[in-house]
């Protein structure tokens, strides 16, 4: 049985239990490669017997917390000395590494760390998670303070790390246990492992060409690939159409069930344009979202931007302007699908979606001076899993700003915090993070087959949309669910990018 096919049976298996929104099932599971080493300094361990059997005991509390965030971890033992700092890296090497954690359970020279950071191109973190909340300072030992001794080389670790051009990514200073903040810090850069193990592994089609005289899209795929490791697969319409002219009649009945299982389908309300999903929106809806299945496997990828019109009143036409409803229900499932041949959004929705926040292809609309609120959406693909409810489709008679007609899908995205990233480009042609913390409010939205929610950003809509206008971002923006700006800044000190988050200390 093909991968296919049996998606389609998985898929309309698991029928999602409806509580406020339906779910997805995710096509691929997070996971990521990660690396703990300690440091600590040879000397120390004959002068203090137990002392390495207890700093060992810490590395195994440290990286049982790390094993419990969806990543593979790799314990590579103590680097005490040069010469075992430069014996480990080939082992580093072989493991494939997303992150690297530096437990820094004792003080330990920097001749013991340098090789790493001169020799792996990996983001390096250094943990330095203290037992104790504080010596017993009338019963004080050398021992115990070696024990607790995690800050006192941090310093020396990240002055060589920058003398060598290559600072480390971040610093987790804390207490081993019981220490919620620190446990967050480790949680997030295990998010932002999964992005990065995704990320450089990923093929993203490339189909078509920009939407006309939108200059701002354009991408080079060369730089996608050297800032995010991903390949871009460039892709021909001719290649999907053949499985949307010669549909499996099983696979594409199996998907309308689906799909009507997944969407309410109400009448029309007050845009002219909108109608109930006919039977013919639905069967086109099916037969493309089953052609994109064959298409992407038969291409081994995991996220597709797009845009192309063809010959008007033709198949490919047909094809080409009816991958909405295929798209969202891929995106949802952990396959970001990007219209508008948006490629930088393409990676944003991925960067989200392996954050499991979302990832909604999105862009500004009217903006709500009463609410003080700007509708956020758009109308082509969407992260079903982030609706607040029970996602509508509606049959268009046509798309505005472009050729076509057919299903559109229309949702509020659930109430409470949000997070926006756009991946904008600067002069010198490298990539920029602009972010933004927000809300999602309560509130009504245009039944218009378009997707839209009421965003209310600080201070104001006014301020905020002039300073978030002003960093120099692309009209496209990934959207998600709570807020997540200090997972993204990490992401961008982890890769080298720009990161600026409009809405901070504001």
């Amino acid at each position: 049985m093909s991968r296919v096919v049996l998606l389609l049976i998985v898929s309309i298996s698991v029928v999602a239990a409806w509580a406020d929104a339906p779910r997805v099932a995710r096509r691929k599971p997070l996971t990521a490669n990660v690396g703990v080493v300690s440091v600590g300094l040879d000397t120390y361990w004959k002068q203090c017997p137990g002392l390495l059997e207890d700093m060992l005991k810490k590395e195994g509390v440290f990286a049982d917390k790390i094993a419990a965030h969806q990543v593979k971890v790799t314990r590579f033992g103590m680097s005490d000395n040069p010469q075992k700092a430069h014996a480990l890296i080939p082992a580093m090497k072989a493991a494939d590494l997303d992150l690297l954690f530096v437990d820094m359970v004792t003080y330990a020279t920097s001749s013991t760390f340098a090789p790493f950071v001169r020799e792996l191109n990996v983001p390096i973190v250094l943990v330095a998670l203290q037992p104790d909340a504080r010596l017993d300072y009338e019963h004080a030992t050398i021992y115990r303070q070696l024990y607790n001794d995690d800050l006192c080389s941090v310093p020396e670790f990240t002055g060589v790390a920058i003398r060598y051009g290559r600072p480390v990514a971040d610093v987790i200073i804390g207490q081993l246990d019981g220490d919620a903040k620190a446990e967050e810090e480790v949680r997030q850069w295990c998010a932002v492992a999964h992005v990065l193990h995704d990320l450089r592994r990923a093929r993203i089609g490339l189909m078509g060409h920009v939407l006309e005289a939108m200059y701002d899209m354009q991408v080079d795929p060369t730089a996608i690939c050297r800032s995010f490791g991903c390949h871009v697969a460039l892709c021909e319409p001719d290649e999907i159409l053949p499985f949307y002219r010669n549909p499996d009649a099983a696979q594409v009945e199996a998907m309308k069930k689906r799909i009507l299982g997944f969407f309410d389908t109400p009448d029309p309300v007050s845009d002219p344009w909108t109608e109930k999903l006919t039977a013919r929106d639905l069967d086109v809806a099916a037969k493309a979202a089953v052609a994109l299945e064959k298409f992407i496997e038969k291409r081994d990828l995991d996220g597709f931007a797009y845009y192309y019109e063809g010959e008007a009143e033709s198949l490919t036409r047909e094809l080409v302007t009816n991958f909405i409803v295929g798209n969202s229900l891929l995106t949802a499932a952990g396959f970001p699908m990007c219209g508008e041949f948006d490629l930088k959004n393409c990676v944003a929705m991925m960067i989200f979606d392996r954050l499991d926040i979302g990832g909604s292809f999105a862009e500004f609309h009217p903006i709500d001076f009463e609410r003080d609120t700007v509708l956020v959406g758009h109308d082509g693909p969407h992260h079903l899993n982030i609706a607040a409810k029970k996602p509508v489709l509606r049959s268009l008679k046509k798309y505005h700003g472009k050729p076509g007609k057919g299903a559109g899908v229309e949702f509020n995205i659930k109430e409470g915090p949000i997070t926006m990233m756009s991946l904008g480009l600067k002069a010198d042609g490298s990539f920029k993070f602009v972010v933004a913390e927000g809300e999602s409010l309560a509130g009504p939205i245009p039944p218009t087959g378009n997707t839209n929610t009421h965003g209310k950003f600080p201070p104001d809509v006014r301020t905020f949309l002039r300073r978030w206008s002003m960093e120099g971002p692309t009209h496209h923006f990934a959207l998600g669910i709570g807020h997540h700006a200090a997972e993204l800044k990490k992401l961008g000190r982890a890769l080298g990018i720009e990161t600026v988050v409009v809405t901070e200390g504001k």
